[in-house]
């Protein structure tokens, strides 16, 4: 089988189900290539929080600083482009309850004011509350957290409803979709791309790889060493009655998120380390992420420190060295294009909208050139 379309995406997470839908809206012929079923590694497996306002610059584990400062103007277009898209696509699972960052020290209670300065600066609206202010807002945080910041933006995206419900509608708008359709070739010529898998071939003048964990083999089989690499992360769920926490809860100086999902579940993310990634199975977990995670909720919300522990999971996350995202277009391979990284479930609706105009060789709406491929190219293998 041949099939001629003008961009073929590859990866059907929430990056790639974003990317069909704004690449179909601006008239393209798009197909979607996904090595197995859409949704079912990273962005089916993150915790799904919005980071609208700045979050804590290291996970646990993390050498690398993420820049925060330089990714507001970006958490901006997003979460206004998230509201756009909930408008426009039934059953994204969207939910703007609002967080609260909390600290404990003085140093971070110095890192909330400074990332306050920063958020007003980008256009985020947030409030600085003292530690009493905070709990008269929220009485179940404990008595360690000495400040808090607010910010109405913040919520989450149900993780295993948001990506699906971006394909659908890509589908639905003339987007192919091809689960379980590996690729398995990348080769350029004549000005077209030739996407190689054992379903099939498809042509098409632009690729879009947004593989997540797999995006660097992708690239690879175009001739192009990306300094990237997979790991994984693991999440936690505790039992509670409904309504128990109606925000977010963060920490701006350790990996920690706390939220209620819709199945009344809490989830506990922040970025705390699985076991090693691989390519075709599940990471294991780690029993001191378990322990850790659940401490800090004993400390930071005593009332739901015995609230009982229901699930476990892991998921992969593609890194660079720098901890930032990745997106553009790859130099010496004219129309194949890149996204991932630092903020990818966040960033999914903005990064549709920038590779959509990149495809079209406009200039995106925001200025990504900080986090161009070319950064992390190691050699070119021809």
């Amino acid at each position: 089988m041949r099939s001629d379309v003008d961009v073929v995406v590859i990866g059907a997470g929430i990056v790639g189900a974003a990317t069909a839908l704004a690449l179909t809206r601006a008239g393209f012929r798009v197909a979607v290539l996904d090595r197995t079923l859409p949704n079912t590694a990273g962005s089916g497996t993150t915790a799904g929080n919005l980071h609208i306002q700045t979050i804590h610059t290291r996970r646990p584990g993390q050498g690398t600083a993420v820049d925060v400062e330089q990714l507001l103007p970006l958490q901006k277009s997003a979460s206004t482009l998230w509201n756009r898209l909930d408008e426009t696509v039934p059953g994204l699972g969207l939910n703007r309850c609002g967080g609260f960052m909390v600290a404990e020290t003085e140093e971070q209670v110095h890192a909330l004011i400074t990332k306050h300065r920063w958020e007003r600066a980008a256009g985020i609206p947030t409030e600085v509350l003292s530690g009493d202010e905070a709990r008269q807002a929220l009485p179940l945080l404990g008595p360690s957290i000495r400040a808090a910041t607010w910010c109405q933006w913040d919520g989450f995206a149900e993780p295993d409803l948001a990506g699906p419900a971006l394909l659908r509608q890509a589908a639905a708008e003339g987007a192919s979709v091809h689960p379980s359709t590996p690729v398995i070739g990348l080769t350029r010529e004549s000005d077209v791309w030739t996407v190689g898998t054992n379903g099939g071939t498809w042509i098409a003048p632009a690729v879009v790889d947004v593989a997540g964990p797999w995006m660097a083999p992708i690239a690879a089989m175009a001739g192009i060493s990306l300094d990237l690499v997979p790991t994984s992360l693991q999440m936690h769920a505790l039992k509670a009655a409904p309504r128990t926490l109606e925000v977010l809860v963060q920490h701006v100086g350790e990996g920690m998120s706390i939220k209620q999902d819709r199945t009344g579940r809490l989830v506990l993310g922040g970025g705390w380390p699985a076991g090693a990634f691989h390519d075709t199975e599940t990471a294991p977990s780690r029993p001191d992420s378990t322990t850790g995670n659940l401490e800090q909720v004993r400390r930071l919300l005593p009332a739901l420190g015995q609230n009982p522990l229901v699930d476990t999971w892991t998921g992969p996350v593609l890194t660079t060295p720098d901890e930032m995202p990745v997106i553009g277009e790859l130099a010496g391979a004219p129309g194949l294009f890149v996204a991932g990284g630092t903020y990818s479930f966040t960033f999914a609706p903005l990064w549709g909208r920038v590779l959509s105009a990149l495809v079209r060789g406009t200039e995106p709406e925001v200025d990504v050139s900080a986090f161009s491929p070319n950064r992390l190219v190691r050699l070119r293998t021809h």
